[in-house]
């Protein structure tokens, strides 16, 4: 257990449950530039960090990989679609359904390793799926449609992570988001000019404050990533797996006590169910690492 490694994880989950309240100081800037901004931001912050860390030598030759370029330009395209979804909802009032999203991600994980990894699951794990499918279904009930948003957040980050695990350690989270932003930077600048032909462009027009916080998108960006990245090369998993619920029980608090979103009784219904699933899934994910380790301690006692 790492002081430094716990410091960093929850620092970096802090820093992702707060967002919200820092995208709605942007306002009137609408989702559409905010992301751009974000991409193109983010790409000139990771560069000047590839300069002061020295890191041009690892990132070109990550990005000379045909393979690895490729499969994070797919995890950009991922993001991307994860971070236009969850602005949209942040700016249209929806803080508590984007917690939903990330609060549903881990069983969502847990899903995508059975149809595409072919793992066999737990019976518990099974439970906590079904729990979280019965969720969905009651707020679809309570709310008259399926909650969309929190389901292309879950999902899409679902699928982000697996693409990004198939990279394993070969890409540093710097080189990773450089690689990720330096693909998407076409598609931005695109927005960004279709945004100014037809809504008009915010940045530099609302004030310098508001300008800088739109340049801040790129620290706000990286500075979580590299804190993570920090964090889990210091942490066990299984620590990684609990901190990992910060950011959306943040999310969730800044809906209901800052926006004042509603919560009907479905809705927490809902929520209650998510929430039994993810102790379900926790509870057995603990108790099956004790198992393993012990199971490992005797198989070294036995070849002493």
């Amino acid at each position: 257990m790492s002081r430094s490694g716990l410091a960093f994880a929850v620092g970096a989950y802090t820093l992702w449950g707060i967002l919200p309240l820092y995208f709605l100081l942007l306002a009137p800037t609408g989702p559409f530039e905010l992301v751009a901004a974000r991409v193109l931001f983010s790409l000139v912050f990771c560069a000047l960090l590839l300069t002061v860390l020295r890191g041009w030598k690892p990132f070109l030759a990550v990005a000379r990989n045909r393979r690895v370029s490729l499969t994070m330009g797919l995890a950009g395209l991922l993001i991307f679609v994860n971070w236009q979804t969850y602005i949209y909802g942040v700016l249209n009032g929806q803080v508590i359904e984007t917690a939903l999203g990330y609060f549903i991600n881990p069983i969502v994980t847990v899903f995508l390793g059975v149809f595409f990894l072919r793992e066999r699951l737990r019976v518990v794990q099974w439970v906590s799926v079904g729990l979280s499918i019965v969720a969905v279904l009651v707020l679809a009930i309570g709310a008259h449609g399926v909650p969309w948003i929190a389901l292309i957040l879950a999902f899409s980050f679902g699928f982000y992570g697996f693409i990004k695990k198939r990279v394993g350690s070969t890409v540093d989270a710097v080189s990773g988001l450089t690689l990720e932003t330096a693909w998407l930077a076409p598609l931005a600048i695109v927005q960004l000019v279709v945004v100014g032909a037809t809504a008009g462009l915010t940045i530099g027009q609302v004030s310098p404050l508001h300008t800088a916080l739109l340049v801040g998108t790129g620290v706000i960006t990286a500075v979580p990533l590299l804190l993570f990245a920090s964090a889990s090369r210091r942490l066990p998993l299984i620590y990684m797996g609990f901190i990992q619920f910060f950011a959306p029980v943040i999310q969730f608090l800044v809906g209901v006590f800052v926006q004042h979103e509603a919560m009907p009784l479905e809705r927490w219904i809902g929520f209650m169910l998510v929430w039994i699933a993810l102790i379900v899934l926790t509870t057995d994910t603990v108790i099956a690492a004790r198992r393993s380790a012990r199971s490992r301690n005797k198989a070294a006692s036995a070849s002493v």
